[in-house]
């Protein structure tokens, strides 16, 4: 039997490629002891590495301290917990069809940490460095963590044998935007968390065979937002030689409040820490265990009460400023190309859960599908103006294992199985035979795609035939009408848009452009 070109061409890598040939790596903060699973027996893992001292006691609501060295080795044969979260009780797409995209196992304050997915093999073939990707989980700065079946890269790594990913954990909710006014300074903790991680990435990345000049860093959602504020935070120093925004950007959250501390305040009234000094209800608070404030957040914010209360990033002028759209367009940020794109029906899984989940508000669906779309196309406006490269795409793949039910569709955050390789996961056991030929054929292009971008951010794309955003371009859009990749015409989105919002009535594009297909 002749072997295809595609797979001889991925022996080759693996032989001439793998990025180490050790589980034992030196690293700034000490030895780091990982691991070889005999489900991907190509791919080295390093679970749970600490970048950040565990904000804890005292360190509560601090900005994040890098890891100092330890003595002896650390053992990464294991995740580390998630951030403090809850999950919610209200009914959705996640809690009850798509319990792959929560997390799994322990929350902990001591939580810094990020993993890294490495290709391995003998010395032998260890040969050059390799592109790396740092991926920021999303969830409203509320939820996410370290372990997410369907956003576990073992598989993709595997199946590539030519990137690294690493996975960072960052504090959320009150723990990580505590927007709280006995702070000495206004901070986003769980934004300054992520500039430590790449900081720590920068320091280590080649030792485990990580190109340091070619570093990507991706995110989904709040993640997303999370990559694009970072995008503007550190012009001048940014590690960065590209960007991938999935479902969201710095325009999706308007310019931001800043803190009050009036919700600090009331969480505090509740938890046995009210009529104090600034200065005392925080020390107050943090003798309060986050168990108990998790409960109490999970109590309250689950019922709807009045008045509302969130913690998530706030304009401070540091990590997130007031105005994008003039930053942009003053070229005041790192310039790096970006893929950046939506799915065309991001709100099916972001409304109300109706009648037991037999439907959904289409409507509602339709308004938060169409804003998204808009502020991608917006942002991918004013960066064309000053010569910064965006790559739109547009995925609308629906796949009975990731969206059971008919409404379902190419909900928020459905690409992500695709990409990362784990759309075989169903009830969280790995099942091949649960993906259709044509799913594999869709998630192989988008992680082809992906990984052309990381090898080379600028020239990657275009020589696959995917051009840069321009007026009257295209968008790629995947997996529509058994079709891997077609162009679909940007028009389709613009002319649901005016000034950067959705218009009223506006339903998401649902069929190519007049362009016909790129490849299939």
């Amino acid at each position: 039997m002749k072997l295809s070109f595609t797979l001889l061409n991925l022996l080759w890598v693996s032989r001439c490629c793998t990025a180490i040939s050790s589980l034992s790596v030196n690293t700034t903060i000490g030895e780091v002891q990982g691991l070889i699973n005999g489900t991907h027996p190509d791919v080295a893992q390093f679970l749970g590495i600490p970048f950040a001292e565990p904000p804890v006691r005292d360190l509560r609501w601090k900005r994040p301290v890098a890891k100092a060295p330890v003595e002896g080795s650390i053992d990464a044969t294991a995740f580390s917990p998630s951030c403090p979260q809850y999950e919610t009780s209200e009914q959705s797409v996640y809690t009850i069809d798509a319990r792959e995209f929560l997390i799994s196992g322990p929350t902990s304050e001591d939580c810094l940490t990020l993993s890294i997915w490495a290709p391995y093999g003998s010395s032998e073939m260890t040969k050059e460095h390799l592109p790396v990707i740092v991926w920021l989980y999303g969830g409203g700065q509320v939820t996410g963590g370290a372990e997410i079946a369907y956003q576990i890269p073992s598989s993709w790594v595997q199946r590539s044998q030519a990137h690294i990913v690493v996975q960072v954990n960052y504090r959320l909710n009150i723990f990580g935007n505590p927007q709280a006014s006995g702070l000495n300074e206004t901070v986003n903790l769980g934004l300054l968390d992520q500039r430590v991680a790449m900081e720590w990435v920068r320091s280590n990345i080649a030792e485990f065979g990580g190109d340091v000049s070619r570093i990507t860093m991706w995110g989904q959602s709040a993640g997303a937002g999370s990559v694009d504020y970072y995008n503007y935070a550190y012009p001048e120093d940014p590690i960065i030689s590209g960007i991938i925004l999935d479902s969201s950007n710095s325009l999706n959250y308007g310019s931001g409040l800043g803190p009050t501390g009036s919700n600090f305040t009331f969480v505090a009234e509740n938890l046995g820490c009210g009529n104090l000094s600034a200065s005392d209800e925080l020390t107050c608070m943090k003798n309060v265990s986050s168990e108990e404030i998790e409960a109490f957040l999970k109590e309250y914010q689950d019922s709807s009460e009045t008045p509302s209360i969130r913690f998530t990033p706030v304009t401070d002028n540091l990590t997130r400023f007031a105005n994008y759209t003039e930053r942009t367009l003053a070229g005041n940020f790192s310039k790096v190309p970006a893929i950046h794109g939506t799915n065309n029906n991001e709100g099916s899984s972001l409304t109300d859960w109706i009648n037991n989940g037999t439907t959904y508000n289409e409507t509602a669906a339709n308004i938060n599908t169409v804003q998204r779309a808009c502020w991608a196309q917006s942002l991918s406006q004013y960066r064309h103006e000053v010569d910064a490269p965006t790559y739109r795409y547009y995925y609308t793949g629906n796949f009975s294992n990731i969206s059971p039910r008919n409404w379902e569709g190419a909900y928020h955050s459905a690409e992500l199985p695709m990409i990362f390789g784990t759309h075989p996961i169903v009830n969280f056991t790995y099942n091949a035979s649960s993906s259709t030929p044509f799913e594999y054929e869709v998630s192989h292009r988008m992680q082809d795609l992906w990984l052309a971008f990381m090898k080379d951010s600028i020239n990657g794309l275009p020589q696959q035939g995917w051009e840069a955003y321009q007026p009257g371009g295209y968008a790629l859009e995947f997996a529509w009408n058994d079709t891997v990749t077609q162009h679909i015409a940007l028009s389709r989105f613009e002319e649901n848009c005016e000034d950067g919002e959705g218009k009223p009535g506006a339903i998401p594009p649902d069929h190519i452009g007049p362009d016909g297909m790129i490849d299939g």
